[in-house]
């Protein structure tokens, strides 16, 4: 009579270990790489939408006497989106056939915020400022954006 042996197919205890060992280990290597994927982007996009912020502020500039998108058009003025989302005039009245210069209000992909804080001089990048969104520099008329700790980005 014939003993037959049957097979067991299936994994042992230690290679099951190896794996989730190894998968462990690829995971550390991968993870952090997503993190700053992340982060990279929202730079990117900060920047890139700081590019067309100043682009449109300098249209508006050029059609409304060089005056800024401000509640009165004075650069020592509160800034005012109405201005630069809507239709104005040359004095910057609404309704008129200038603009509009945004399809909406932008918000900082850095803290979420779309305020924006008028200061005298440039401020320096990498200081903290404010929990503004953008910072609106008066004597250049350049915006930057401030990050979520409230630090002016370069750009």
């Amino acid at each position: 009579m014939r003993t037959y042996r049957t097979r067991q197919s299936g994994f042992t205890l230690v290679e099951i270990l190896i794996v989730v060992i190894i998968l462990g280990i690829l995971a550390a290597i991968v993870i952090p790489q997503f993190t700053n994927a992340s982060e990279d982007a929202r730079q990117s996009s900060v920047t890139s939408q700081l590019q067309t912020l100043r682009s449109q502020v300098e249209l508006f500039k050029l059609q409304h006497r060089e005056r800024y998108p401000t509640t009165d058009l004075v650069v020592t003025s509160a800034w005012d989106w109405t201005k630069l989302t809507g239709k104005t005039d040359e004095d910057g009245v609404a309704g008129g056939n200038f603009g509009p210069y945004l399809q909406q209000v932008p918000i900082n992909p850095l803290n979420n915020l779309s305020t924006v804080e008028s200061v005298a001089t440039d401020p320096t990048p990498g200081t903290t400022t404010s929990t503004a969104g953008f910072v609106f520099s008066q004597a250049t008329g350049k915006t930057y954006a401030v990050s979520n700790a409230g630090v002016v980005t370069a750009d």
